[in-house]
């Protein structure tokens, strides 16, 4: 009795000690049963029954990345490159990537080299020097058609290299460095014809000035020539009403205008000049009137 007991017991061991399975959150387990497949585990705990079941294959659920290797490939135009990759992919059916290819990591880095060679050869070599994002999105559909009937999605593709012969090389040098004197060359014209249509405008801009400030010199010219005009006028007028107002106003203004005149004439040195008071010089010019009729009657 007690030596089925430790059978029993040590049965139970194994059991458990084989059936226990613990499954990293990485990680994606598949089960079969009998030689079939039974089920997939995740992470965690699961119990599997011994011999009759067992894992036949744990598949990484972490995004993977598979290194396409250095490859010799043609492009449209004939010239050889070297060429190399990177794909990053993700197992989302681990059913599909186990049973479905062989071994789905070597079939997608087989499938890529031969997508490359066949997406190189479309372009030119121009094409695939400056359209890598272009290049990257077609390798990118073109392995996902295929990937996804392996259960494995493709997240993306980068091509990380692309090297030309040395000749090669050396004569797109020798372009590119051409391209940049000849961008300088343009930039330089078009600097100096923006910097000769700016001076033309600010010449432009400077007659209009001038042409605005002579016009209103002249306006200002115009306003004081009526002012003063104007004020005159108006004295004119104000001497006319008096005038009319009062008769001795006449009198009053030659009298003020004499005695300015002799006040300059005071001012002269000089000693040859006669001053004849006004009612004098009336008095001359009365007799040479008479003296004038008299002379006229004697020869008649």
């Amino acid at each position: 009795m007690l030596i089925f007991a430790g059978v029993v017991l040590v049965l139970c061991a194994v059991v458990l000690f084989f059936g226990i399975k613990i499954i990293s959150q990485t990680d994606i387990a598949i089960v079969e049963r009998l030689g079939r497949f039974h089920r997939v585990l995740d992470g965690g705990f699961h119990f599997i029954i011994p011999i009759i079941d067992r894992l036949s294959a744990v598949v990484s659920a972490r995004e993977q990345m598979i290194d396409i290797g250095r490859q010799q490939v043609i492009t449209k135009d004939n010239v050889n490159i070297n060429i190399d990759g990177i794909v990053f992919l993700k197992v989302f059916d681990a059913k599909s990537a186990v049973y479905s290819v062989n071994d789905y990591k070597q079939a997608i880095a087989n499938l890529a080299t031969t997508t490359l060679r066949g997406e190189i050869g479309r372009i030119n070599l121009d094409d695939s020097l400056s359209s890598r994002d272009r290049l990257n999105a077609a390798l990118q559909v073109a392995l996902g058609d295929a990937a996804n009937n392996w259960g494995v999605k493709i997240m993306r593709v980068e091509i990380s290299e692309i090297s030309v012969p040395k000749d090669i090389e050396n004569a797109m040098n020798l372009q590119m460095k051409a391209e940049r004197e000849k961008r300088a060359i343009e930039l330089k014209a078009q600097a100096e014809k923006e910097a000769l249509i700016r001076n033309a405008e600010a010449l432009k801009q400077e007659k209009v000035l001038q042409a605005e400030a002579i016009e209103r010199m002249a306006d200002a010219k115009k306003y004081e020539q009526i002012a003063l005009a104007q004020g005159q006028s108006d004295a004119m007028e104000l001497i006319a009403n008096q005038m009319a107002k009062n008769a001795q106003a006449a009198e009053f203004l030659l009298t003020k205008e004499r005695i300015v005149a002799f006040t300059e004439l005071s001012k002269n040195p000089s000693k040859d000049k006669v001053i004849i008071p006004y009612e004098t010089s009336e008095f001359i010019g009365g007799l040479s009137v008479i003296s004038e009729f008299l002379g006229k009657g004697k020869k008649a």
